[in-house]
């Protein structure tokens, strides 16, 4: 199989890292020359310029979109035209102009597309999926992500105010650029049904992007959820917690560890005119002795290797992808008219 990578900046050299410890060896890489990362690992790959060009010379089964929230589209709808199943990188795209577009082609194409969020790989979260899809701590009630990072410390090679998550003409802003944790709360508790969100430039980084947001979510279950996302926190802190009516589930980023509370059956029983009375035990399923970051994207790269030969379907497909921008757009939409706003 041949894949073209287009885009050498952070993650698209770990995606070819990735690829070539898999044994994938034909690729291509399509650039604009503007990375700050030394090319040396990268000798002896051919490199294009033009993606129309590359596409016609070079006949990629399979298309990774790794450069900025803004060129994404404009990459991964000829990719669809000429066929090519594609790893494209969240978000999806810095607006919604094209997405119906790349939606159409992909569907007359044949093309399969993964989007890339990662965490759907995480062991930590993995589990807690299994969890509360075996109702392990009842019907969910309520779910709480609180998602801040440092941005200057995220690529300390480079200029924080030149990359993409600084820039609004690139795609930037926490929304867009932090939103994981609007495709994995739903993939953990289900579709949403309407959104609110308030965001702002609050902090003293360089940048002409909202750094900070708060978000709420009702699922269409339901449940409520909330969001808080920032390019500031020092140190960063990425953690989630679900409340179900049988117990609770929390996971860390920090130490990638699911825990959960299950209530015990006396703390669920209620009496009239007494109290209910605490009982249950936290387990907790941490990951495995040597476990690295890098290791779910490999996964990830595992899974997209095996769609690209036929032998699976996406698990994040572009439909998912596609309702994580309707969430960003709703949240955006939300902080300029004052409103709720109901998805469809």
């Amino acid at each position: 199989m041949k894949y073209l990578i287009a885009g050498l900046g952070s993650v698209g050299r770990r995606h070819f890292r990735n690829l070539v410890s898999l044994g994938e060896k034909d690729i291509v890489l399509l650039r604009s020359h503007r990375a700050t990362l030394p090319d040396d690992e990268l000798a002896g790959c051919p490199v294009e310029t033009d993606l129309r060009e590359a596409l016609k010379k070079h006949k990629p089964d399979a298309v990774i979109v790794a450069n900025p929230t803004s060129l994404h589209l404009e990459t991964a709808i000829p990719a669809a035209e000429a066929g090519c199943h594609i790893l494209l990188e969240k978000p999806i795209s810095g607006s919604t102009e094209g997405l119906s577009q790349l939606e159409s082609t992909v569907k007359k194409s044949g093309s399969k597309v993964l989007v890339a969020f990662q965490f759907r790989f995480h062991p930590g979260l993995m589990r807690a999926k299994q969890l509360i899809s075996d109702g392990e701590i009842g019907r969910v009630i309520s779910a709480h992500v609180h998602f801040g990072e440092y941005l200057p410390a995220w690529h300390p090679w480079e200029d924080y105010r030149k990359g993409y998550a600084a820039r609004a003409d690139m795609g930037g802003g926490v929304v867009l650029t932090q939103c994981h944790a609007l495709d994995y709360l739903p993939w953990l508790v289900g579709k949403v049904e309407s959104a609110w969100g308030f965001t702002a430039k609050l902090s003293d980084l360089e940048v002409d992007v909202e750094d900070t947001a708060k978000i709420g979510l009702r699922f269409e279950s339901g449940a409520l959820g909330s969001l808080h996302l920032d390019f500031n926190q020092q140190p960063p802190s990425h953690h989630f917690e679900v409340i179900g009516t049988k117990g609770t589930l929390k996971w860390n980023l920090s130490d990638g560890a699911t825990c959960i509370y299950r209530a015990s059956p006396e703390s669920l029983a209620t009496f009239a005119g007494m109290g209910i009375k605490a009982g249950g035990e936290w387990e907790a399923y941490p990951l495995a002795d040597g476990w690295e970051r890098n290791l779910m994207f490999l996964e990830q790269m595992k899974h997209f290797v095996a769609v690209v030969r036929g032998e699976v379907e996406p698990t994040c497909t572009l439909e998912d992808g596609a309702q994580v921008m309707r969430l960003i757009f709703a949240v955006h939409q939300s902080q300029n008219t004052g409103r709720l706003i109901e998805l469809d």
